[in-house]
């Protein structure tokens, strides 16, 4: 009873001193507090909800059975849309704030909702070695239905939340796409509802133009129904080796070797300086020395990049044998680094073991919660933007970042990119290897601003052929954006399939200056 009094004690001084404040000033200037005492424990609450619903969808079988009706429930609702004289643009009926994006959609208010309530696992067919999802799926709910199948995705994109359909429309990426190229190039079949209400499968062998117009078109050509992606057998342990190198010339070199050899299974970089690294390589094994397991993802871990920059600073190189699962979500915990941003002491050891198993807290409660001050705040003096460049453009670009945000650590993942039809590939004919350049943080540079250095940094990335993902925000024009991107199969197959007047085009979905 002494302890429920003391609990309530401290809530109620607590509720006395966000009255003080005042709650826009809590919310700003001390967000732990309210990340911790709320947003945490609603996190652990949803993910509650979401891992009981998966287990009863699993033990009654009943996704495949109810997933035809939901896909005809979603067909009425265009046609309806269609009865009513077609006279605005649709889009998925899920909030913005539940996406991962940091990006405010604000087209939700004006446009049409479709409300799509698709987000089970359909099918594991391990003979063709695929599995079918609906487009909600997401990557934390796939890899734990999956490996204890004895599966996993070729391309597993880092945090739990991110979903299949995000990833088909969007794109994502993981230390393993030096291999296997972007999350789109593992899927072999989509299904979509299209402007007209039909239902339309599509794979390189049938309506090809629509699967390779699908990927990075932000849901402009039809609302994602289903998705068939390619597994692997999965094993128990990633061996992973740590090498911490330094100068940048040295750095690229060494990034630059290890992204193309086929032996590893997986290659990441985090750069904690201009001219300081640590390159990561790792491979698929059962076997493991009991003494360098090391299961990262149990939540009194040290936050990953922090484990790692250890190596940097002993400049030491060392091995580990990692769990598949505690691998593929290694970044998940800590947001990448972000976290560190709202929760600063949230890698001390104390707050770890007393609080850790309630972290992270969701991004999507963080965004439905961030307010207007804050929201401009982050938009002025914080970046979160992946740069995807050719790896011979590796050094200057890094040099770029540097001058002109200047924030660390800097990820580096490593992809191919073949040269298929579609928004993005390759300016040559030849398949070639790029890499993510990932920065996510407060800018150090004394000259950043928001919109002008941003413009600036996404000229470079046209000048070598590189494209921005498009969760972030993007201030290009209309003419730089379609320089940046190939938009002659996604233009030709709006116009065939009367999507102009169904769907926004992709720039006026996602860029600044066509949204304000």
């Amino acid at each position: 009873m002494s302890a429920l009094w003391s609990v309530g004690a401290g809530l109620l001084l607590l509720l006395l001193w966000v009255r003080h404040r005042g709650l826009e000033a809590v919310l700003v200037h001390h967000r732990w507090v309210f990340v911790c005492f709320f947003l945490m424990p609603l996190s652990i609450l949803f993910d509650i909800y979401y891992q009981l619903r998966a287990w009863a969808v699993r033990r009654l079988h009943s996704a495949p059975r109810q997933h035809a009706q939901r896909v005809r429930h979603i067909q009425e609702q265009v046609r309806e849309w269609k009865k009513e004289g077609s006279k605005r643009y649709m889009c998925t009926g899920r909030p913005g704030w539940l996406t991962v994006s940091l990006r405010v959609g604000k087209y939700k208010k004006t446009h049409k909702n479709i409300m799509i309530n698709l987000m089970d696992v359909l099918e594991v067919d391990s003979e063709r070695q695929v599995v079918r999802v609906e487009p909600l799926v997401s990557m934390g709910q796939l890899t734990a239905y999956l490996n204890p199948m004895g599966w996993t995705l070729p391309v597993v994109p880092e945090l739990d939340d991110l979903t299949v359909g995000g990833l088909i429309m969007g794109t994502g990426i993981e230390s393993s796409s030096h291999i296997y190229g972007l999350f789109q190039h593992t899927c072999v079949a989509y299904e979509l509802v299209l402007a007209d209400g039909s239902l339309v499968r599509c794979s390189p062998t049938e309506n090809s133009d629509l699967f390779y117009a699908v990927p990075w078109s932000c849901g402009t050509l039809g609302f994602l129904v289903a998705a068939e992606i390619k597994m692997i057998p999965a094993k128990k342990y990633v061996k992973i080796h740590y090498k911490p190198v330094r100068g940048l010339q040295k750095i690229c070199e060494k990034f630059t070797e290890e992204s193309r050899k086929k032996e590893n299974s997986f290659v990441e970089g985090l750069m904690y300086s201009l001219d300081e690294a640590v390159i990561m390589t790792g491979v698929l094994t059962d076997e493991a020395e009991p003494t360098k397991i090391n299961r990262i993802g149990n939540y009194y871990k040290p936050w990953f990049f922090k484990h790692v920059e250890k190596y940097l600073k002993a400049d030491r190189t060392g091995v580990e044998y990692i769990p598949s699962r505690h691998y593929y979500h290694r970044h998940t915990r800590s947001i990448f680094w972000e976290l560190q941003d709202i929760i600063p002491f949230g890698n001390n050891p104390v707050f770890r073991y007393l609080f850790g198993w309630m972290v992270p807290p969701k991004i999507s409660l963080l965004k439905l919660t961030q307010g207007e001050a804050i929201r401009k705040l982050y938009e002025q003096h914080h970046v979160v933007q992946d740069m995807l460049v050719p790896m011979k453009s590796l050094e200057k670009s890094i040099q770029t970042f540097h001058v002109d945000l200047n924030v660390y650590p800097i990820w580096l993942c490593p992809f191919i990119l073949p040269n298929n039809p579609g928004m993005v590939h390759p300016k040559g004919n030849e398949t070639e290897l790029y890499v993510d350049i990932g920065a996510y943080g407060e800018p150090k540079s004394k000259q950043f601003e928001a919109r002008a250095s941003m413009r600036q940094m996404e000229k470079f990335v046209r000048s070598v052929h590189g494209f921005q993902m498009l969760y972030a925000d993007c201030y290009m024009t209309r003419e730089e954006f379609w320089d940046m991107f190939d938009g002659s199969l996604y233009h030709k197959l709006r116009e065939q399939m009367n999507c102009k007047d169904a769907f926004p085009e992709v720039y006026d979905k996602i860029c600044k200056a066509a949204r304000h």
